[in-house]
């Protein structure tokens, strides 16, 4: 017997997960893009309506050489104060050792540490060949666990699904790194689609290849909106059972070193996606619209994205 079209509109699909986490990354990926120096008190009012908003996963800055990325030289002073929120688990990029030795000392909760799986690019990004990059995840790890650190290492793989600089990525080669960073002592794999590259099959593929691997360490879906595939393909890494998305506000964001790597997923627009299908991701989207708003002042001149800020929040939402 077929079910009635009632039952049917409220049936939840067996691959939808009940929760979804999403971690706010404009506040590094977004802010590293953009030529506009926000001043760190403003930042921290970011982190805080965020964790108003109910975000509880921010990557708040990296710790690169401010000379490189100035927009981002108070990422200890941000992280000290992200710490002071109950409940919010603090992440922050790290290129090397000594970027890993800052986030220790900071006593941030993760450190995220890319490897493109572009050689091309990940010559331009940190001057070093993916597998050169792996070696210096071990010496992050025997360094986290010399001090009897708990930050956790997160080896977030890149270019995972393409690149404006060297082509085709092969996904063999995506599926060594990331066994590789497994072996040197990363806690956490993630993949991102750094430029765009990305579709929904493509996707699928990849991330059902990775989960043979990595597991439940297979941590978090990283995508860019450059060709507006971005929510398709977070879907698609949904349905193979990834929980943890990165998202940023206002869908800023973007990598130097990679020509075309515009706009991240927008949180909005993904929390509002999230709602609608009845995930729940603990988020208030009115609010996170609210601190959109404000953003856009702060920003001012900055290109922003996004399709929810424009329409508004459906009267059905949450019906």
């Amino acid at each position: 017997m077929q079910p009635s079209s009632s039952e049917s509109a409220t049936t939840h699909p067996a691959w939808l997960p009940e929760h979804v986490t999403i971690r706010e990354v404009g506040l590094r990926d977004g802010l590293q893009s953009i030529a506009t120096v926000l001043p760190t008190d403003l930042k921290c009012e970011w982190v805080r309506r965020a964790h108003e908003a109910g975000q509880r996963e921010i990557e708040v800055g990296s710790f690169v050489p401010a000379h490189l990325l100035p927009q981002l030289a108070d990422t200890a002073e941000v992280v000290a104060y992200a710490r002071t929120l109950p409940g919010l688990f603090v992440s922050v990029l790290v290129p090397n050792v000594k970027g890993a030795q800052r986030a220790i000392e900071a006593q941030a909760d993760l450190m995220l540490v890319p490897l493109s799986a572009s050689h091309a690019h990940s010559l331009a990004n940190l001057r070093k060949t993916p597998d050169e990059v792996v070696a210096q995840v071990a010496l992050m790890r025997a360094e986290r666990d010399a001090r009897g650190s708990r930050t956790l290492i997160e080896g977030g793989l890149s270019t995972a699904f393409g690149c404006t600089l060297q082509g085709r990525v092969e996904p063999a080669e995506v599926l060594r790194l990331m066994q590789a960073l497994l072996d040197a002592g990363a806690d956490r794999v993630s993949l991102a689609d750094t430029v765009g590259y990305a579709d929904p099959a493509a996707v699928a593929r990849l991330f059902e290849a990775a989960r043979r691997i990595a597991g439940e360490r297979l941590w978090c879906g990283h995508f860019h909106d450059t060709r507006g595939l971005g929510l398709a393909n977070a879907l698609a890494a949904m349905q193979t059972g990834i929980t943890r998305f990165d998202a940023s506000l206002a869908g800023i964001g973007g990598c130097p070193h990679a020509p075309g790597a515009s706009g991240n997923i927008a949180t909005e627009d993904l929390a509002y996606m999230l709602a609608s299908m009845g995930c729940a991701t603990g988020l208030d989207n009115a609010r996170l619209l609210s601190l959109r708003a404000d953003a856009a002042q702060w920003l001012a001149g900055e290109t922003l994205h996004g399709a929810v800020w424009r329409a508004g929040l459906p009267s059905t939402l949450d019906a």
